[in-house]
């Protein structure tokens, strides 16, 4: 989504630094302190690398007009001892017990949600903005497709067990795309069913696999156990065509069209029902939607409008 939003800015003359890991790959001017990200590198220490990047930004703001923070709430703890405008945009809060930092700097900075979902009673927005996608990255199927799917991350709260449930029930092959997060979890809850037939994990799958494996599905199911930000990986289904159904928690109201382009359902029993119908879903009109509410276009666009707020100016944006 960063990155998105950091070529399209750049596409349309923004001067743009990127403050991220070396091996980023980006149109703007790129400033990193650490060369890989340390989820990849043993070697590199989180809190130090993290501080590093921090202080980087910081050190520099004399330089933009505008910081746009995407690394969550510590980087608010810098703003008060600058004159640059901060803009964050909280992608979900990790805790309840975060919430203090963004309070006490509510009045000088500017935070953006990602739904309407996550927003905190405690907290003025200068906006809600919905996650962007470039669909060209997202070719749309026809297809009635071929099996259920999983996709996301391996964890209690995303529903994988769930999704296994629903798929036995309605008599369809579930196709499980994720990395594992919970070894335990994965274990006892996912891996005794996986017989290639029935049901199969492909492991992570990159950008090559992604959308074949999106776009051939009937139905994603999503039956998170959590009140989820933002699910980007429904949006990413329906742009090519593939309808979802989930449990209505979070955000998934604001990304589902419910009878349009998914279900939204309360329990196993209305997933599994969900499924008998989701064949009569116009495929076409998931993609549609996403063209209409979730593209990069509009993603950006809103961006630049509260950019354009923030420094009292117009930003004229060429899409």
């Amino acid at each position: 989504m960063v990155s998105l939003l950091t070529e399209e800015l750049v596409r349309i003359g923004v001067d743009v630094t990127l403050f991220a890991t070396g091996d980023s790959q980006t149109s703007g001017k790129l400033v990193a302190v650490c060369p890989r990200p340390y989820s990849e590198d043993s070697s590199v220490d989180p809190k130090v690398a993290e501080c590093l990047h921090i202080a980087e930004v910081f050190e520099r703001s004399a330089d933009f007009d505008l910081i746009h923070n995407h690394f969550d709430f510590l980087p608010l703890t810098y703003s008060g001892l600058i004159d640059t405008p901060v803009v964050t945009t909280i992608h979900g809060f990790s805790s309840p017990s975060i919430v203090p930092v963004y309070k006490k700097y509510n009045a000088r900075s500017h935070y953006v949600a990602i739904s309407e979902a996550d927003k905190s009673p405690e907290l003025d927005y200068i906006a809600t903005i919905h996650h962007g996608i470039d669909i060209s990255k997202f070719p749309f199927s026809e297809a009635e497709g071929e099996y259920l799917l999983f996709f996301g991350r391996i964890h209690p709260e995303k529903g994988v067990h769930e999704a296994i449930q629903v798929a036995q029930r309605a008599g369809k092959k579930l196709v499980i795309a994720g990395i594992v997060q919970d070894r335990e979890y994965f274990e006892t809850r996912v891996e005794p069913y996986l017989d290639g037939d029935h049901v199969e994990y492909l492991g992570a799958i990159g950008p090559a696999q992604r959308s074949d494996v999106l776009g051939r599905a009937l139905a994603l199911l999503h039956l998170i156990s959590f009140d989820e930000p933002f699910g980007l990986s429904l949006v990413e289904a329906m742009a090519c065509g593939t309808p979802v159904i989930a449990f209505g928690r979070g955000s998934i109201p604001e990304i589902i069209m419910d009878g349009d382009t998914g279900y939204i359902v309360e329990d196993i029993e209305q997933a599994v029902q969900a499924v008998a119908v989701v064949r009569t879903l116009d495929r076409s009109a998931c993609r549609k939607d996403v063209a209409q509410r979730f593209s990069r276009t509009r993603m950006v666009n809103d961006y630049v409008r509260v950019y354009g707020e923030i420094l009292g100016m117009e930003i004229n944006y060429e899409q």
